[in-house]
């Protein structure tokens, strides 16, 4: 049984093609400049060269068109025909209040995610469009819908509600939302797995660091607060988002220099955090070269996004008074050790002592990785997300109707032998390339 997965943005469609049968990922690819000219994409099939070609896709449709080309292709392609394709996962940013788990989609599920629009305008739109592509060249398969939204549907009210007027939350759902959900669902049951511990009685502080950031505590294995809010907009210092500011700063702005509401909107979104400081840089390990160069508001930009995390951090391990471990994921997570460096230095007091050699060696995608000195109190591991594994697990389970909440249903990966055949082999080479790997990778307890 093939399973494809979709993650669309505004520009763009990832896809992943996934053998249920050989628990195995067969492809993996993204097409980039969707509707705006100069599309192309990038397909990276398992065991072969990546592929970059360019193909006009003026719509999503025409995307999605493409992806199902490419995997079927006699030269590139994975499958025989679209035909082997049983079901289709969809990532979709904002489910609201509403959902507290994956669905099938269906009118409801629709009208539920373009009611979310305003919440989300610049992600649902594009969800939204991938799924309706989707169906248009898949009509005949099951569709699901995993929502970043739905894994913090367990914080409690104190964590959630803002100190507005609470009529903004009856009449208009103000309230803190969360995202990057599944990831922080996949990071936390892999932590318990690798502590040896029941995922329903382990404490974490889980930070997902890539382009959006955001920090999640997690209290007896249920998200119980994080960083982000009604949009992605709050929290911590991101690509090109402010992250946490007074917002007397739009007001003041407004007035000072005439922008209008949507344009405070983009300016906050689209042209602040790191893009801000920097003037010009989101990727760290452009930033970092800068810093090493001498930039002085590279280097400021790194010393400010590194002390939003930590502040984070601090404040998480307090609300939760016992903290199992800590965790770093997704790009940066993963693989800027510079910045990592940043972020856990001066948090021995707090019992997180990273080892500085062993942060450096931690550089790959293909095996989980503890950095903490041997006497740390709490450990500090890396562990790369897999948010289309959940997706795949979901979409799977929704045919068989054996899926239910994270809490009444086990995924593959929470066995303590689990392995992720496709990284293993990556692993391989990895240690190739950096024999030292080996020491500090992480082991089920």
């Amino acid at each position: 049984m093939i399973i494809l997965t979709l993650n669309c943005g505004s520009s763009s469609a990832k896809y992943q093609v996934y053998n249920w049968d050989t628990k195995d990922v067969l492809a993996v690819g993204i097409v980039e400049k969707v509707t705006i000219g100069g599309s192309f994409i990038t397909h990276k099939a398992k065991g072969r060269e990546e592929v970059v070609f360019n193909q006009e896709c003026p719509t999503h449709t025409d995307a999605i068109d493409l992806i199902i080309k490419t995997i079927t292709s006699k030269e590139m392609g994975v499958i025989g025909s679209m035909s082997e394709i049983q079901a289709v996962g969809h990532r979709v940013v904002h489910g609201g209040d509403k959902f507290t788990k994956s669905v099938i989609v269906d009118d409801a599920a629709m009208k539920a995610f373009e009611d979310m629009q305003d919440l989300s305008p610049l992600h649902n739109p594009a969800n939204i469009m991938g799924i309706v592509a989707a169906k248009k060249v898949l009509p005949d398969v099951p569709h699901c819908a995993t929502m970043d939204t739905a894994w913090h549907q367990t914080m409690p009210p104190k964590n959630f509600l803002y100190a507005v007027p609470l009529e903004w939350y009856q009449k208009y759902r103000v309230r803190r939302y969360g995202f990057h959900g599944t990831s922080f669902l996949y990071t936390a049951k892999r932590a318990a797995v690798l502590l040896g511990q029941d995922p329903f009685k382990t404490n974490l502080v889980i930070c997902h660091i890539g382009n959006g950031a955001s920090v999640n505590a997690v209290k007896d294995g249920l998200s119980f607060d994080t960083s982000m809010g009604m949009t992605p907009l709050e929290g911590l210092v991101m690509g090109t988002r402010s992250g946490d500011i007074d917002p007397s700063l739009a007001f003041y702005m407004m007035r000072k220099t005439g922008m209008s509401a949507n344009e405070m909107e983009t300016a906050l979104n689209k042209q602040s955090g790191l893009l801000g400081l920097t003037g010009k840089q989101t990727d760290r390990r452009d930033i970092q070269a800068a810093a090493v160069g001498g930039s002085i508001r590279a280097l400021r930009a790194q010393k400010i996004e590194a002390h939003r995390v930590r502040k984070y951090i601090g404040a998480y391990q307090a609300v939760l008074g016992r903290v199992d471990a800590l965790v770093l994921t997704a790009g940066v997570g993963e693989f800027a050790w510079f910045m990592r460096e940043k972020i856990l230095d001066g948090l021995d007091g707090i019992g997180m002592t990273f080892d500085p050699n062993k942060n450096k060696i931690s550089m790959t995608r293909n095996s989980e990785t503890l950095i903490s000195k041997p006497d740390s109190k709490i450990p500090i591991f890396v562990i790369p997300t897999d948010e289309e594994l959940v997706m795949t697990e979901d979409a799977f389970a929704l045919m068989q109707g054996t899926y239910d909440t994270h809490t009444h249903f086990s995924y593959s990966f929470q066995k303590k032998d689990y392995v992720n055949k496709g990284r293993a082999e990556g692993l391989v080479h990895d240690l190739v390339k950096n024999p030292e790997l080996e020491s500090i990778i992480a082991k089920p307890r």
